[in-house]
């Protein structure tokens, strides 16, 4: 399913980049970097105020029973999620996530509902400053000292984090449901 989800964001990249190339008379400033940047924010939008709407006292829950022992809270899905967008991110710009910061973890210091939101929201900023730096010329050229194929690119580590990003929220949405709670980017716009 991942792959499907990184294949679906990188064919959308490379759609928007051959339907601007494809019109050289109309002028467009929509790039693939406008592309990801539009993506990333729809992801934002959706995880951020779900972590906001759960309450802090149901920060702790996880499922449990059968096939479900032993899988993060939800507070732990949130710190993976962001720790993941802090790596990549950091990878994409040639800068050290914060200290703590490894193998999608989160720091042990980051516990409160609060510093959890700080460090989501950070996360996100640090994609922000990520895909800000992409372009035509280098979205595709390796980065020094990363291995794998399209894991070594820009472009390959910002869909990464989209579509983890996105993985993880279907399981934040699982756990509002579970706890009654309708997401926020579920719920019908509010009349004026």
């Amino acid at each position: 399913m991942q792959l499907i989800s990184r294949l679906f964001v990188l064919l959308a990249v490379v759609g928007a980049s051959n339907a601007t190339a494809a019109q050289p008379s109309a002028p467009s400033t929509y790039d693939a970097r406008h592309v990801l940047e539009d993506r990333l924010l729809v992801i934002e939008q959706q995880v951020v105020p779900a972590a906001v709407v759960m309450p802090e006292t149901d920060y702790g829950y996880a499922p449990h029973g059968g096939a479900f022992a032993g899988v993060r809270t939800f507070a732990e899905q949130l710190k993976h999620l962001a720790a993941a967008n802090w790596q990549l991110g950091s990878k994409a710009l040639g800068v050290d996530p914060p200290s703590g910061t490894h193998d999608e973890e989160a720091p042990p210091s980051v516990r409160t509902k609060a510093e959890i939101l700080a460090y989501l929201r950070g996360s996100f900023e640090c994609l922000h400053r990520a895909i800000a730096t992409v372009d035509d010329r280098n979205m595709v050229d390796t980065i020094p000292g990363l291995s794998g194929t399209w894991q070594r690119t820009r472009l390959g580590l910002i869909i990464d984090a989209l579509a983890h990003s996105s993985d993880h929220y279907g399981q934040i949405v699982e756990y509002l449901r579970a706890k009654s709670i309708v997401p926020p980017a579920s719920r019908p716009p509010e009349k004026r």
